[in-house]
C-alpha cells in the first residue's frame, strides 16, 4: 500500500473540507508516492517522535496537531524548532500527515472518543454543523437513473449518519426541443419531445460538491444536462463540534470528580462547583472549547469538561466547569486513529505504533 492510499481512505472519513476554514490539516511534508512501511501515531511531532518513528522503521507519521500552522516565511535549519523539524522529516524520507478539526469535527471523533472514555451513553454533537450542504437535484430519462446515481454516490453524495447512498426519486415528464445545432441523446433535433424522466435528490457536503456534479455531468446521457443546486441550513448529523451523553447513573459532583479524573487518567485538574448538585447529563470537548460553555448549558449538561478556560469563566460557570488539559482531553484519539489505520491497512506488512512518550509542552510543579 502507498501512502496517498491511506491518506485517501482517511479523507473519506474525516474530510479536510470539515476542517475550520484557518486550520491547516492534511500533508506537511514529505512524500504521497512512497510504499507505507509503518507509521507512528503521536498527538504532534517532535524530534523524540522522529527518532522513535526511525527506530520503529516507520516512514510516516499521523499527527493530530498539524506542525505547519502559518504560513513558512524562512527555513533556519539551525535556529528554528519548526525548521529543524522539517530538515528531520525530509532527511529520513519520513511523510508527516495531520488530522486536526477535520477530527474534531466528525462523528466518532476526538469529543467522541473521549466521551467513550467517560463510558457516557447517547452520545451527540454540542454543536452540530449547519451552512454546509447542498441538494442537488438532477432530471433524467430512466435509462440513466442507476448510472447517475451510482457516480454521485461513488463520489460522496447522500450520506447522512448511519447511512448512505441515500436520495430520492420521482417519476415526472421532460420536454425539450434541441436546435440545428443540437446532438439529443433522445429524440430528433428540432423536434418537441416528452420524455419520461425521473427527478433524483443527493444530499451532498459542500467539500464534495464539484466532484459529485461532475462525475453526475459525466455520467448523464444528455448533451446538456439539467440539475439545480439548492444551499441548505440543516443541522448535520455527519459533523459538529463537542460531544453530550450520559452517565449510566447519576453522580454527587465529588463523585464525578473522582471518576472524571479515573477515566481520563489525570491527576491534577482545574474546576468551578457551578450550581449543579448532582451529575447526569455531560458535556465535553477536547481541547480548546471554552467558547462553548454557553451551548453545553444550552445543551442540558450538568456538567462540561474541556480545556484552555479562563479565569473569568469560571467564576461565571452555572455548571460544574473542568479543565482537564488540552493535552489530556485529545490524547485518547490516538485509540481511535489506531483502530482506524488498523482496519484498514495490512498490519501483517505495516504496524501501527503510538508515540510512547509524552509531547505535552505543560509541566506540574511539586514542591
Amino acid at each position: 500500500m502507498r501512502i496517498k492510499e491511506l491518506i485517501k481512505y482517511l479523507e473519506v472519513w474525516a474530510p479536510p473540507g470539515a476542517a475550520w476554514d484557518r486550520d491547516n490539516t492534511g500533508l506537511q511534508v514529505g512524500f504521497r508516492e512512497e510504499k507505507l512501511i509503518n507509521l507512528l501515531l503521536a498527538l504532534e511531532v517532535n524530534q523524540d517522535a522522529i527518532r522513535e518513528a526511525i527506530d520503529k522503521k516507520c516512514n510516516l507519521i499521523v499527527t493530530h496537531h498539524p506542525l505547519i500552522f502559518n504560513p513558512i516565511k524562512k527555513l533556519d535549519f539551525q535556529n528554528d524548532t519548526n525548521s529543524k523539524l522539517i530538515e528531520s522529516l525530509t532527511r529520513n524520507k519520513i511523510t508527516l500527515y495531520s488530522m486536526h478539526t477535520n477530527l474534531d469535527y466528525i462523528k466518532d471523533g476526538v469529543s467522541f472518543e473521549l466521551a467513550k472514555q467517560l463510558k457516557l451513553k447517547n452520545i451527540q454533537f454540542i454543536k452540530p454543523q449547519s451552512g454546509n450542504q447542498f441538494k442537488l437535484v438532477v432530471f433524467a430519462p430512466e435509462s440513466d437513473i442507476e448510472k447517475i446515481s451510482d457516480a454521485a454516490f461513488n463520489s460522496g453524495a447522500g450520506r447522512i449518519g448511519e447511512y448512505d447512498r441515500c436520495s430520492y426519486r420521482s417519476e415526472g415528464e421532460g420536454t425539450f426541443r434541441g436546435s440545428s445545432n443540437s446532438n439529443p441523446a433522445l429524440g430528433e433535433k428540432e423536434n418537441f419531445e416528452k420524455v419520461k424522466e425521473a427527478r433524483l435528490e443527493f444530499l451532498v457536503d459542500s467539500w464534495n460538491l464539484s466532484p459529485v456534479l461532475s462525475a453526475v455531468i459525466n455520467a448523464h446521457s444528455y448533451e446538456e444536462p439539467a440539475y439545480d443546486i439548492y444551499p441548505l441550513k440543516n443541522k448535520s448529523v455527519n459533523y459538529g463540534a463537542g460531544a453530550i451523553g450520559e452517565l449510566e447513573k447519576e453522580m454527587s459532583v465529588k463523585q464525578f470528580l473522582d471518576y472524571a479524573a479515573k477515566s481520563m487518567k489525570i491527576k491534577n485538574f482545574r474546576y468551578a462547583l457551578g450550581e449543579n448538585k448532582k451529575i447526569k447529563k455531560v458535556a465535553l470537548c477536547g481541547g480548546s472549547g471554552a467558547d462553548m460553555i454557553g451551548d453545553a448549558i444550552n445543551s442540558g449538561a450538568d456538567a462540561y469538561i474541556t480545556a484552555d478556560i479562563k479565569y473569568h469563566s469560571f467564576q461565571d460557570s452555572k455548571l460544574l466547569l473542568i479543565d482537564a488539559g488540552h493535552y489530556e482531553t485529545e490524547i485518547f484519539a490516538l485509540n481511535l486513529l489506531k483502530r482506524k489505520i488498523e482496519s484498514y491497512i495490512n498490519t501483517k506488512e505495516s504496524k501501527v505504533f503510538k508515540y510512547s512518550g509524552v509531547t505535552n509542552p505543560v509541566k506540574f510543579y511539586k514542591q
